[in-house]
C-alpha cells in the first residue's frame, strides 16, 4: 500500500514535471487570420497552371488531355479549340473537381510540357461543394493580371 503511494507519486511529480516544462517552452500557435503559416517547398494544393517560359501571358498546357486521361478519380476536364489562324489548339478551359481529387500528383507527372504544378493554398475552405470546382484558366488569367 506505501508503495503504491510512494509510485503514485513519484508518478505526479514526473507529469508535472512535463507540464511546467512545456509552460515555459516557446509558444508555437498561430494567431491564423492575422498570421500565417510558412508552407514548406514541397507542400501539395490544388493543382495550378504554370505560365510558359518563352510567352508569360499563356500556360505551357498544349490540351494534349494526358493529365485528364491519367487522372484515377476523373476530376479534370481539358477542353481547348483550334482558333483561326493558329497551328495548336489553345486551351479554353481547365476544369479541376477538388472535391473528388486524391492530390495523387499523377496529373502533374504525367504532363509533357510540365504545365501543372502544385498550389501553395493550403486553406481552401467554402460552405457549398460548387466552391471547390477551380477553373485553373481563369485563376491562371487572374494570377497573371495582378
Amino acid at each position: 500500500m506505501v508503495k503504491d503511494v510512494i509510485t503514485g507519486a513519484i508518478s505526479l511529480l514526473k507529469g508535472m514535471g512535463v507540464t511546467i516544462k512545456a509552460f515555459f517552452s516557446p509558444v508555437v500557435t498561430v494567431q491564423y487570420p492575422k498570421e500565417t503559416i510558412n508552407i514548406t517547398p514541397r507542400f501539395r494544393g490544388h493543382t495550378k497552371l504554370v505560365a510558359d517560359d518563352e510567352n508569360p501571358d499563356r500556360t505551357r498546357c498544349i490540351v494534349c488531355g494526358m493529365c485528364e486521361r491519367n487522372c484515377p478519380s476523373n476530376s479534370i476536364q481539358v477542353i481547348g479549340e483550334k482558333k483561326e489562324g493558329e497551328k495548336k489548339k489553345t486551351l479554353t478551359k481547365y476544369i479541376l473537381n477538388f472535391t473528388t481529387c486524391s492530390q495523387c500528383g499523377l496529373c502533374v507527372e504525367s504532363c509533357p510540357t510540365d504545365a501543372l504544378a502544385f498550389s501553395a493554398d493550403y486553406n481552401p475552405a467554402a460552405f457549398n461543394k460548387d466552391a471547390f470546382y477551380y477553373d485553373l484558366l481563369a485563376e491562371f488569367e487572374k494570377r497573371k493580371n495582378r
